[in-house]
């Protein structure tokens, strides 16, 4: 089963990244980019037939290893 899981900062986090990338946006002439924030994008194949338990190991993968919990949440599709 395939799932996905989008990891973004908390809101209030400074994304310096992101702010660079909405700065260097601006500069190319998209003036009406406000803000930009960044993120981590995963794929997980993993082999569980049932749903519900694959979202829950999925789950437990991103509280130990994906996601900083203190700065980051995440969110599995």
């Amino acid at each position: 089963m395939k799932v996905k899981v989008i990891v973004t900062l908390k809101s209030g986090v400074l994304d310096p990244q992101g702010k660079a990338i909405q700065q260097t946006l601006n500069g190319m002439g998209f003036a009406n980019v406000k803000e930009v924030r960044q993120g981590k994008y995963f794929d997980i194949n993993i082999d569980e037939s049932d749903e519900q338990k694959a979202k829950l190991s999925v789950e437990e993968i991103c509280k130990k290893l994906l996601a900083n919990q203190v700065i980051e949440d995440f969110k599995i599709i």
